[in-house]
């Protein structure tokens, strides 16, 4: 597909794997519009194709809004999302009328455009406690958190739009993306602590919880090559590393690219509430659809630390 004059929303577009969407879509050609209401994304994010995009400040809330910057769309990449599971906890609410309710509202007005097609951000989030690993996409879908919940809402909105009303839509189950701009999460945690204190580390939970790594570059990739693929069209995919290691081994990892070999490391225990003790994918649908990881963990690591957006306070 030739993306060079497509006309494209990304919602959402200022996040951490929003931006790094935009990005990919810039590099090929595509017409970027962003619509983001700078909650937790911010326009630095942008910094890269800042001059070739135009930026909305609105909220997926207002359906006005929403439709107006949907008019005229070719494509929408929907990243637009309250994306943190404690954050849902603290106010469900907004957690809800984001996730679900401003969902709907671009599923609506993409419809009525005549858009060809939604990529939709879901989540690993809407499987719940694995009954099984790795886990595929016919896993049961039990959320156990208001950010899963309102994540399955989403992308079942969406789902039925495609079924009843002929919308292009496509969902994208993201499992544990990291990578540069990143601010939130296990990953970014670590990186953080152990830039503001060297010698020791303290992680949440027991370090046996595992999860299942993808850079954000081929996250942002796995989006773009999905809505250029017919057949993906009322279909869902996975997509992580296919890599699952250890909170263990992350830390290791982690310290060993640091060059912090006498670091002091201790477990809590315990990890926040809605926590998943197992995220490991099976991503062998988007592999047979052509999409493959490129970057390692270690590689990605390295690429994450020497980007220096890695900044300011660990959340936990």
């Amino acid at each position: 597909m030739n993306w060079v004059g497509t006309r494209v929303l990304v919602t959402g577009g200022a996040g951490f794997i929003g931006s790094h969407v935009v990005d990919a879509l810039v590099d090929r050609g595509a017409e970027v519009t962003v619509l983001d209401n700078l909650q937790a994304g911010v326009e630095e994010n942008l910094a890269r194709s800042r001059d070739a995009i135009t930026f909305v400040k609105g909220d997926l809330r207002d359906a006005d809004t929403v439709g107006q910057a949907i008019r005229g769309r070719d494509y929408i990449f929907h990243l637009g999302a309250n994306a943190s599971v404690p954050n849902s906890l603290r106010d469900p609410r907004y957690d809800f009328e984001t996730n679900a309710l401003g969902s709907f509202n671009v599923f609506e007005a993409a419809r009525e455009a005549g858009v060809k097609r939604v990529i939709y951000a879901s989540s690993a989030a809407v499987y719940g406690e694995p009954q099984y690993v790795p886990t595929d996409e016919k896993h049961p879908l039990l959320p156990t958190s208001f950010y899963g919940q309102s994540k399955l809402a989403g992308e079942r909105l969406g789902i039925m739009f495609h079924k009843m009303l002929g919308l292009g839509f496509t969902a994208i189950r993201i499992f544990n993306t990291y990578g540069p701009r990143q601010p939130r999460y296990v990953l970014a945690d670590l990186i953080r602590k152990l830039k503001r204190n060297p010698r020791e580390l303290e992680v949440l939970g027991t370090g046996k919880q595992t999860r299942d790594y993808c850079f954000v570059s081929d996250t942002a990739a796995a989006f773009v090559a999905m809505a250029e693929r017919d057949e993906a069209n009322g279909e869902v995919y996975n997509i992580s590393g296919g890599n699952p290691v250890s909170i263990r081994e992350l830390v290791a990892i982690i310290l060993e690219v640091m060059g912090l070999p006498d670091c002091k490391v201790t477990y809590t225990g315990q990890s926040w509430k809605g926590d998943i003790d197992r995220l490991e994918a099976d991503i062998g649908k988007i592999r047979a659809a052509g999409f493959a990881p490129s970057v390692s963990l270690r590689d990605g690591i390295r690429l994450t630390i020497e980007s220096g957006t890695i900044t300011g306070e660990p959340e936990f």
